[in-house]
């Protein structure tokens, strides 16, 4: 005869106002067993169910896709305006509120957004000249939204170029040209940093 075959009525009753599970068997596996459901129980009760337990998926916050948006477009009008400092301000302001949205909440709408937002508070390095923040912004940017993205791939190679680092910028944009099908302005780029390091090779020649 199995086990499966023979059923065992176990004394086991439960204290009311503990909840705890007790037993009068002496049998100490079992005391075990319930010695670690009851601590298991204990543990359950003592979490605070508002504070651990996250809440269920919810649509996507309006006024946290409102102030974004009024943020990226105040920091556009200041970059028009040649205030590039105070743009570079308000696209952290609004970097910082979409990579703080709920994890519940789309992926997918954070990396838009902040793909956006990294590309173009690379704009306003390059026009402050701040060739390595440009470069940094707009490779995030990249990292976040590898397609349909021509501008970051345009911005970081033009930064490391900047910088002297001109062979690092010829791969970067040949990379960038794979994943945007040949975009213009990142095949001009491409054009004018060849022939800067053909020229480089012909002056190392003549020497």
């Amino acid at each position: 005869m199995s086990d499966l075959d023979t059923f065992t009525l176990l004394p086991l009753q439960v204290d009311p106002q503990s909840k705890a599970v007790e037993t009068t068997s002496s049998s100490k596996s079992l005391q075990t067993e319930l010695a670690a459901l009851n601590a298991l129980h204990r543990s359950l009760l003592n979490l605070e169910t508002p504070h651990n337990i996250p809440p269920p998926p919810i649509p996507v916050n309006p006024k946290r896709s409102a102030n974004i948006n009024k943020l990226r477009e105040n920091a556009n009008t200041e970059h028009r305006k040649g205030k590039y400092a105070d743009a570079v301000k308000l696209y952290t302001l609004g970097i910082q509120m979409a990579l703080s949205r709920p994890l519940w909440e789309p992926q997918g709408l954070v990396r838009e957004e902040v793909a956006g937002l990294y590309a173009n508070r690379a704009q306003s390095y390059m026009a402050l000249q701040q060739w390595p923040e440009g470069s940094i912004d707009a490779e995030m940017s990249v990292e976040t939204k590898r397609t349909g993205n021509a501008k970051a791939w345009w911005r970081r190679g033009k930064c490391l170029l900047e910088m002297g680092r001109v062979e690092e910028a010829r791969d970067w944009c040949r990379k960038g040209l794979e994943m945007e099908s040949n975009e213009a302005e990142l095949a001009a780029l491409l054009k004018d940093i060849e022939a800067k390091l053909g020229k480089g090779k012909g002056e190392g020649e003549d020497e």
